[in-house]
């Protein structure tokens, strides 16, 4: 590697930058519950358009109050979870009695993302990151997102990726805020088996978080029952328009 490349791929300090995405997580699906909050991604990261990896989980806890999900480049999502590490460590040397909410890791995210775009030097994730804490208005449940330009929002259901196009109008149509865990899981599996259908970087392998008052839970991946027999799946190029 010549001099002008070498300084194109590494940064003055001689930490190596992320010009491309090139190892990607797929889609998170979240959404508030009767109880708290719910998560769900498949396993998968592709290298291009190769599925090279089927055993990545790409939800994680933050601290006692939050989980955190992530799409994207999963070398950045590692970066992240390393300066959501930092940041937890930092707030429990305080031994005050309290700890950092979802809401706080979340304004957290949204300043690193929008700090890192303005270097030009952005980590090119979507995170979703949800939560419960006791507040004084009782059960606080949390529930946003940052992209990797550091726009954010709040809401009641969130999906990242493809499935900001095919799972936010079933969630749109069927989520409620009283639901239980079971239907929430059902809405959830719903989502999951859309996009497994129609997204070809999506696998059959899934993995459901929930995090409540009492604390989180992170559930081993599953494989969900499909069914390939539908006639469009059969022969998809029947009545199809242009040169294919």
């Amino acid at each position: 590697m010549d001099a002008g490349a070498a300084a194109a791929a590494v940064g003055g300090d001689g930490t190596q930058r992320t010009l491309n995405p090139y190892v990607t997580g797929n889609s998170v699906i979240a959404m508030k519950y009767k109880d708290g909050v719910i998560m769900a991604c498949d396993t998968g990261a592709s290298y291009g358009s190769t599925l090279r990896y089927k055993s990545v989980e790409r939800i994680k806890e933050v601290g006692k109050h939050s989980l955190i999900g992530g799409s994207g480049e999963f070398s950045d999502f590692q970066e992240i979870l390393r300066y959501l590490d930092e940041l937890t460590l930092n707030d429990h040397m305080w031994d005050d009695g309290n700890s950092l909410g979802p809401k706080e890791i979340h304004a957290y995210l949204t300043r690193v993302m929008y700090n890192r775009r303005n270097k030009f030097d952005p980590l090119w994730n979507s995170l979703v990151l949800g939560g419960v804490k006791k507040g004084p208005k009782g059960d606080e449940k949390y529930l946003g997102m940052v992209n990797m330009i550091g726009t954010h929002f709040e809401e009641n259901h969130i999906a990242t990726g493809f499935g900001n196009h095919m799972a936010i109008p079933i969630l749109r149509g069927e989520w409620r805020e009283d639901m239980t865990f079971e239907e929430a899981v059902k809405l959830i599996e719903k989502c999951l088996l859309v996009l497994l259908y129609r997204d070809r970087s999506s696998i059959n392998k899934f993995q459901i978080a929930k995090i409540t008052t009492e604390g989180s839970t992170i559930y081993p991946p599953y494989a969900l029952k499909t069914n390939w027999g539908f006639a469009a799946f059969e022969n998809p190029s029947k009545g199809a328009v242009g040169t294919w």
